[in-house]
């Protein structure tokens, strides 16, 4: 049997393909705005391994160290490892900030991580070298990710000091898709905590003239004072790592009791991240994938409508010459198919091609694209019943006067 949709495309291709093309960009931009927010879920799994803890010590009642602000001191850690099913625990420091290199003065947003420098296997240490090496010094050194665009031997200007990139590293990135640096935890501790010169002159001015401080006699006090203005004891929060046998819950809910901190497993990392960092890009990423879909399918109908109107007489004579209407139907839902499988096509090609262009990571999955496709699919049955209502209601007669 002939197909008369087959037949009725191929006399207006032209038409039919650039509506299909326009009709693939959008759905390739519907496509990317559903990558963009996997993107974002799996950045935050990476900022979870990238940091090798099972447990995450922060500052009481904060959500730190990712969504609130958290301090602790810096020996917090010495009493955790004395926990039962407590393998390791190591301090860590986190700050997003403009970082820049010496030679050329371009500057990028990073996060800079303060770790403990050590080989592979301490909490904290970036996991996944491409090139390079650990930071094994404890001052002056870096490792960047690949997406921060820095190179192995770049000189990198953090505050007042200069960092040599040693090592470099992939997928290293925040919850907010930028790429880490991490740099050793002395010269971080400095970066974020430390007060500029002048700060610090003033500080020490006023405690000179504290008379609490600068007592006769006890000199040594006010040497006490003054030095730990110059110093830096504090981090964001403490990164444990369990023994194989040992029960996060348990360990967490001890660490809560005996040291009186807020503790989150990877179970609550997660939730915290989802539902305190994602959530509300989440809702807007639907409305947009929400408005684009209504976009398509008003596209696709006006289209379709529009093309059924231009052979109303056509119509008319094959009902004349006896066609049911249900064969009459199937030829404009198999044209609104067809449109919108060659639209699924250019946009799932296009997503592909311009996805490593954006600036965020974008992560299209197979199983998107195929409720993409069927998508796509039912928006097109839809749409096309506005056509279909509209040749159905075409009098015969109309064949044979005009």
């Amino acid at each position: 049997m002939i197909s008369l949709a087959g037949r009725d495309i191929l006399h207006a291709w032209g038409k039919f393909v650039f509506t299909g093309v326009g009709l693939g960009l959008l759905i390739g931009v519907t496509l990317s705005m559903a990558g963009i927010y996997r993107g974002m879920v799996d950045d935050a799994e990476v900022l979870l391994d990238n940091s090798g803890a099972d447990l995450w010590v922060v500052q009481q009642d904060t959500l730190g160290p990712y969504a609130e602000p958290s301090t602790l001191d810096d020996d917090r850690y010495r009493g955790l490892l004395t926990l039962p099913g407590v393998a390791r625990a190591a301090n860590v420091t986190y700050l997003t900030m403009q970082v820049r290199t010496q030679a050329e003065a371009r500057e990028r947003r990073v996060m800079v991580v303060g770790v403990v420098p050590g080989g592979f296997g301490e909490p904290g240490q970036p996991r996944f070298l491409v090139a390079g090496r650990q930071l094994t010094r404890g001052h002056y050194e870096a490792v960047a990710d690949l997406s921060s665009g820095f190179r192995l031997g770049d000189v990198l200007e953090i505050r007042r000091q200069r960092y040599r990139v040693v090592g470099l590293t992939r997928r290293a990135v925040s919850s907010s898709g930028d790429p880490m640096l991490f740099i050793p935890l002395k010269d971080a501790q400095e970066a974020q905590f430390l007060k500029d010169n002048d700060a610090i002159i003033a500080q020490r001015r006023r405690t000179t003239d504290n008379p609490a401080f600068n007592r006769p006699g006890q000199p040594e006090v006010l040497d006490a004072v003054l030095a730990s203005q110059t110093t830096s004891r504090s981090v964001n929060a403490v990164l444990v790592r369990l023994q194989p046998e040992a029960d996060p819950d348990r360990v967490a809910a001890d660490i809560r009791r005996w040291k009186h901190l807020t503790v989150y497993t990877r179970v609550e990392m997660n939730d915290i991240l989802q539902a305190k960092l994602i959530a509300t890009s989440a809702r807007q990423i639907f409305m947009f994938l929400v408005i684009l879909s209504v976009v398509s399918a008003a596209i696709v109908a006006f289209i379709i409508y529009t093309l059924t109107l231009g052979k109303l007489r056509e119509i008319a004579v094959l009902k004349l010459i006896g066609t049911r209407n249900r064969t009459i139907a199937a030829m404009i839902l198999q044209q609104a198919l067809g449109l919108g499988l060659i639209g699924f096509l250019v946009g799932k090609t296009v997503a592909t091609l311009w996805a490593p262009i954006f600036p965020k990571y974008v992560l299209l999955l197979p199983g998107d694209a195929a409720r993409g496709l069927a998508a796509v699919m039912l928006i097109c049955t839809l749409a096309s019943l506005v056509a279909i209502r509209a040749a159905l209601r075409v009098d015969p007669a109309e064949a044979i006067g005009g």
